[in-house]
């Protein structure tokens, strides 16, 4: 284990699309097959199963908890479920009426834990709030000018403003306002606009790749998203766009501010990387939890009669295979790292202040893990 790797939990033998911890990160929720996990977590111990959350009969694609304890669930059955702790560690489940004909793809609740944001694959933002009479959640929905899937959502501090991004390559910011839950006092001096009327388009922007994950700075108006094609972005309110590739190309799926100039994401090269702030803007800073191991080269193994080869016309792809498999050498560096495959979400774990110093991460391979950073 690196020395930026705290805990890393193996919690199942199948993918975790997504996680989530308590206020207090006593409690853990993460997605599994039809399921929601829910672990209790023991100090300097593996996290204990308490419950198993199951009334989704499809791939539950996304969870989400509020700062009251309440877990929110979405999933490819075109359904979100709320689920209420009880005092005897069960949960009941409570019906969201989202009206979605597609997948539910991500869910996030508003900071105030009144309301949650639902995106989905009908080109749909649902917004739900409870509905005291009837006992159950019910749904506005933003639909314009959604044209594809809404991959990921996320709330400005103010509990009105909500960011998204999908498959059409645009990040959005529209005004979640619900008339008798949010109060205009909540934006009266917002940056991003004068009139915050539900539904209401504040600002776009357009990428072009397909937007993985969005993520406010409520404290600095800013807003920093990630694409499938390795670029890390942040813009704020004149619509200023800084952009930044990853070196290695491969696709970034999620992304946490460390502070005002720092942020870290996560992807498909399997270890969370650094993006910071400088004079010229934001660029890539460092590699996160990634040990490069150097092996035995082929070139020193190849029999004598090789070696001549080698030295003037190099070592052929075909040796190079020949020799891994016959003698287990590996003429490259490798790159070892906690997670096994691509990491899904990124999430803060702990800090002081403004600063994020510790975060979580699930993955494809069945992993939670905590880094320091």
């Amino acid at each position: 284990m690196s020395d930026s790797v705290i805990a890393n939990y193996k919690l199942a033998k199948a993918p975790i699309y997504s996680h989530c911890f308590s206020q207090d990160r006593s409690v853990l929720a993460i997605t599994l097959h039809t399921d929601c996990l829910v672990f209790k977590m023991v100090p300097n111990g593996k996290p204990q199963l308490v419950a198993s959350l199951s009334d989704h009969d499809k791939t539950v694609t996304a969870v989400d908890m509020s700062v009251h304890g309440r877990i929110v669930t979405c999933s490819q059955d075109r359904n979100a479920i709320v689920w209420e702790p009880l005092s005897d560690g069960t949960y009941k489940p409570t019906l969201v009426l989202l009206r979605i004909n597609r997948a539910a793809t991500c869910v996030k609740w508003a900071p105030s834990g009144y309301k949650f944001a639902v995106g989905s694959s009908a080109r749909i933002i649902a917004i739900c709030y409870y509905e005291q009479e009837n006992d159950w959640w019910v749904s506005k929905h933003i639909k314009k000018p959604i044209k594809s899937t809404v991959n990921c959502l996320s709330w400005h501090d103010n509990g009105i403003i909500l960011a998204c991004g999908g498959t059409d390559g645009y990040v959005r910011a529209f005004s979640g306002f619900v008339k008798g839950l949010d109060s205009k006092e909540q934006v009266s001096s917002s940056p991003w606009a004068d009139k915050f009327p539900f539904g209401a388009l504040i600002r776009e922007w357009y990428n072009g790749s397909w937007i993985h994950d969005v993520q406010w700075r409520s404290s600095q108006e800013k807003l920093a998203f990630v694409t499938h094609s390795g670029s890390f972005s942040v813009v704020d309110p004149s619509d200023q766009i800084w952009a930044a590739d990853y070196p290695e190309g491969l696709p970034l799926t999620s992304v946490v501010w460390v502070n005002d100039h720092e942020a870290v994401c996560g992807g498909y090269s399997c270890h969370p990387v650094l993006f910071t702030e400088g004079a010229n803007g934001w660029q890539f800073s460092k590699n996160i939890d990634k040990s490069v191991a150097a092996r035995t080269p082929v070139a020193a193994s190849l029999d004598e009669e090789d070696q001549d080869e080698g030295a003037s016309f190099g070592i052929s792809a075909l040796k190079k295979f020949k020799d891994l498999d016959l003698k287990g050498k590996v003429s490259t560096r490798v790159q070892e790292c906690t997670h096994e495959n691509a990491i899904e979400e990124l999430a803060p774990y702990s800090g002081t202040g403004d600063q994020v110093t510790e975060i979580s991460s699930c993955g494809l391979d069945g992993k939670v893990v905590i880094y320091r950073v």
